[in-house]
């Protein structure tokens, strides 16, 4: 079986573990929240790593960073909306704190791998 680039980089191994950990805890939100907060939690963090994955595939000296940038926006996004849960009572203090860690994690090693991409292009 063939591994792809992606499936290499630790930024989008982090990336795969994040969107596991937005699936267990948006599975405990009201169920009136099915298509809101919950939809949009999930689709962000599935967003991370698929634009790091998209990314990869990009011909283009500008594309792979581009893409990067667009995975960083939806770790934003995330944090935006983990924020939100928290205020609305969704996710217990715990598991705000351990979700926040993730995204700044996910942050660093995105804006790590941009810096690299960008560098790439400089050179």
């Amino acid at each position: 079986m063939k591994i792809y680039s992606f499936e290499k980089l630790e930024c989008w191994q982090h990336a795969r573990l994040l969107a596991g950990w937005v699936y267990k805890i948006t599975e405990k939100f009201p169920s009136a929240e099915r298509f809101g907060l919950m939809s949009q939690m999930q689709r962000a963090a599935i967003s991370i790593a698929s634009n790091i994955a998209e990314g990869t595939s990009r011909k283009t000296s500008k594309g792979p960073a581009r893409f990067s940038t667009i995975a960083y926006s939806s770790a934003v996004e995330l944090l935006n909306q983990l924020i939100i849960s928290n205020d609305l009572h969704f996710v217990s203090g715990e598991h705000f704190e351990e979700g926040r860690k993730l995204i700044e994690k996910q942050t660093l090693l995105i804006a790590f791998l941009r810096r690299a991409q960008q560098k790439s292009i400089t050179h």
